[in-house]
């Protein structure tokens, strides 16, 4: 029972490293140029798909030039978000949320890094003639307002205005309202009083983006999610193997890392987007750097913010399915709920993870108690059991005689009513919850950078003094070695190892997982005590009770 136990354990950490290999890994630039490849759409419903801005409609008169003459910075700010626009292609340069900080202790920055390289910015056009594109993202429009301040509840509006006085009329119109991460987006372009269809941009990328010559470090998996109802279809950004791939009939789509969305809202079921790559050649001697963009066909409302479940449940339109729960999202989701509970009876997330964790033990507590008692009468049992391995000890190399064997050990168990898989059961039931824990603090933001005590800064980081880890791996020795065991020499010695082994497996785990770990670790060691003891004083009443009798 003693190798199932081992067995158990082992394969325990074997999934998670295999998910954490499978579903979350590093990413780094691709810095080589992309070759062209074929245009690549996969098939959605064909129905016709309408948009305003393509409406036939009577020939509007472009106005007289309206253009500034020089660039100004716009600022709109909300208690949720800071962004900063342009008028040189009425782009967003900057959007950044107040309620979570970078590194550098600022508001953390939802606008990719690599947008000045690339001198494309979020809600650029693209547009299939060129030359009208290059007018409408560098133009400087004329705006309505130098800035807005806006309270929670307050509408406010930025008014783009471009024209040419001759051919070409812009305008771009975006209502904000404060206390929400959405805004209302209204953009049309006219050739010859004439709309023109256009994609709104987001990209390249979101987020922190290592730049070139910077030091390469773990990124989250950024990429772009699409909404189909009911299913949302996830693409990454290294998975994009084509040049572009596109959806139609879609709800909503956006671009997402593990924590922060720029999602598109479109009207129900008609909305287009398009995930696509471009190699963007820099000055003569650097490489060329590769951006990652999605195109989106008349949005009705834009969502920028963080992948907060309860902000996403309010936004509404199935918007919530955005986070990636994962395999056992049923749990991750119970998890995140029941921590939300106690962070607010108490506002410190580690101690919320202390507290879930002795809730998971408690419930939990049957099956342990359960898998202890049938190891310790397995513990009884093993002169029995070294007996019959005696007795047919060709087993190994006959048949018939591990057959025979077989059939007397089951036999022996259930004339002691012992389950030999007892042991296995608790470790393997907790597994999904292990795993489920792992997830939730990869796509939690509210456990970004949030810190526990003293040098625990980051839950969701590694612990930079390995204190956890190691204090992991002395209390899972002690746990083991206070566990009723009727094992060998040899398999006691394999046991002892384990501590090692998943010492140096969490060593680079995130801190709120290790502080999981451990405080299970420290509750067994309590368990454990207590099940001993009474253990104890139920066998010796029973003794007395046999030594009465004679």
């Amino acid at each position: 029972m003693e190798k199932r136990l081992l067995l158990a354990m082992v394969l325990s950490i074997l999934i998670l490293i295999l998910y954490q290999i499978l579903f979350i890994k590093p990413e780094k630039p691709e810095l080589k140029t992309a070759e062209v490849k074929e245009e690549k759409i996969i098939p959605t419903e064909e129905e016709p798909i309408e948009f305003k801005s393509m409406e036939k409609i009577q020939p509007l008169i472009v106005p007289e030039a309206v253009q500034e003459d020089e660039e100004k910075e716009i600022t709109v700010t909300t208690s949720l978000y800071t962004a900063k626009w342009t008028n040189r292609g009425a782009v967003l340069t900057s959007w950044r949320l107040n309620r979570y900080l970078d590194e550098k202790n600022q508001g953390l920055e939802v606008v990719s890094s690599l947008a000045p390289l690339l001198n494309t910015y979020p809600l650029s056009i693209r547009i299939e003639d060129k030359a009208i594109e290059a007018l409408v993202n560098q133009a400087l429009y004329g705006v309505s307002e130098e800035s807005l301040l806006l309270a929670d509840g307050e509408k406010g509006s930025l008014k783009f205005y471009f024209s040419d006085g001759k051919n070409i009329l812009i305008t771009k119109t975006f209502t904000f309202t404060g206390g929400t991460y959405d805004f209302e987006a209204e953009i049309f372009i006219y050739k010859d009083g004439q709309p023109i269809d256009f994609l709104i941009l987001w990209g390249p990328g979101i987020g922190y983006h290592p730049l070139p010559g910077e030091k390469q470090v773990k990124m989250s998996s950024a990429g772009a999610a699409f909404y189909w109802p009911p299913k949302v279809i996830r693409v990454a950004e290294r998975k994009l193997k084509e040049e572009r791939i596109e959806y139609n009939s879609l709800l909503w789509a956006a671009y997402e890392d593990n924590y922060t969305a720029a999602l598109f809202l479109f009207p129900e079921k008609k909305g287009k987007a398009i995930f696509f790559k471009e190699s963007i050649t820099q000055e003569e001697g650097q490489p060329s750097l590769l951006g990652f963009f999605l195109g989106t066909k008349a949005p009705r409302v834009i969502r920028i913010g963080p992948k907060e479940i309860d902000s996403l449940k309010s936004f509404g339109h199935d918007t919530k399915k955005l986070i990636n729960f994962g395999f056992f999202g049923a749990i991750v989701e119970v998890l995140l709920l029941g921590l939300k509970a106690f962070y607010r009876i108490i506002p410190n997330w580690g101690v919320a993870i202390i507290i879930m964790t002795l809730v998971i033990k408690i419930i939990f507590f049957p099956l342990t108690y359960s898998s202890t008692k049938s190891m310790a009468k397995m513990q009884e049992l093993q002169p029995k059991i070294k007996a019959l391995q005696a007795k047919y000890k060709k087993a190994k190399r006959d048949i018939e005689e591990r057959r025979k064997l077989n059939e007397e050990m089951m036999k022996l168990y259930k004339e002691h009513g012992i389950n030999p898989a007892a042991g296995c059961l608790p470790i393997l039931i907790q597994v999904p919850v292990f795993i489920a824990f792992y997830r939730l603090l990869v796509i939690a933001i509210e456990l970004r950078r949030s810190p526990f005590i003293l040098w625990i800064k980051d839950l969701s980081s590694r612990d930079p003094y390995y204190v956890l880890p190691v204090l992991m791996g002395i209390t899972q020795y002690i746990s083991q070695k206070m566990v009723p065991t009727s094992a060998d020499p040899t398999q006691k010695r394999l046991a002892l190892f384990m501590p090692i082994f998943m010492t140096i497996i969490f060593i680079n785990f995130q801190s709120g997982l290790v502080l999981y770990w451990l405080t299970n670790n420290v509750l067994q060691i309590i368990q454990q005590y207590i099940m001993n003891r009474l253990m104890r004083r139920k066998k010796s009443r029973v003794h007395g009770k046999k030594s009465k009798k004679q």
